[in-house]
């Protein structure tokens, strides 16, 4: 697997917010959004090729029960299977990062689902070359629910940057089944602090409607936006 890189931090999003986690990172990605806070795992990704038992290795220098497998796209890794594999066998707990454009029967705990609204889509970024392919791949509707129907546990995660992206949320959601509300995150698009403060007042009044999640950015906020966080 490519790795861009491993470190050993607080989940900052999701439902195991606050946990102390090791986070696995591999490089390359199927997507390229254009707000994407992991240009060295997308669109210029940068790394080495490291065996599944080294990278097991460094995981266990780490005094975590919890395994964070991210990217970039873990799912579009060659090993990915014999990586999630191991971290299970050495009885970590693992969540995967996945956007859910690909599937892989895969061992893991909690599928952290991130479908790509439009507001992903670079349309001007580097002359907009990469956004038809972007936009074509950016959603597989049966790719998340295979991810629901199988998965042990999910959240679907979603960046807002404005209220207009609600009615796509809701409108992939009512392609979906078998979920419930507290499924479902929004998390202010932002790698700044001002810009999370900014948003956070009317997406979190939109998760007290909807009775969905409010999903911060807590590494963003304790760190900053740098890498190794």
């Amino acid at each position: 697997m490519k790795l861009s890189e491993l470190f050993y931090s607080i989940q900052g999003e999701g439902k195991l917010v606050g946990v102390p986690s090791v986070f696995v990172r591999a490089s390359g990605c199927n997507l390229r959004c254009t707000w994407c806070d992991t240009p060295y795992a997308s669109w210029y990704p940068e790394g080495e090729d490291v065996a599944v038992p080294e990278i097991v290795r460094r995981v266990r220098e780490h005094p975590a029960r919890h395994v964070v497998l991210t990217g970039g796209e873990p799912m579009i890794m060659p090993d990915v299977a014999d990586l999630c594999g191991a971290v299970k066998a050495a009885g970590h707990h693992l969540t995967i990062e996945t956007a859910a454009t690909v599937w892989h029967d895969v061992p893991l705990d909690l599928a952290s689902l991130s479908p790509k609204l439009s507001n992903s889509t670079p349309t001007e970024r580097e002359g907009g070359r990469f956004a038809a392919a972007h936009e074509r791949q950016r959603l597989n509707v049966p790719v998340i629910q295979r991810f629901i129907d199988t998965a042990p546990d999910f959240q679907l995660k979603f960046v807002v940057a404005a209220e207009s992206d609600l009615a796509e949320v809701e409108a992939l959601l009512a392609k979906l089944d078998d979920w419930e509300p507290a499924d479902v995150l929004l998390m202010p698009e932002g790698t700044d602090a001002a810009t999370l403060a900014d948003r956070t007042g009317w997406v979190s009044e939109v998760c007290k409607r909807k009775g969905y999640r409010y999903c911060p950015r807590l590494h963003v906020m304790m760190y900053g936006n740098q890498r190794g966080t």
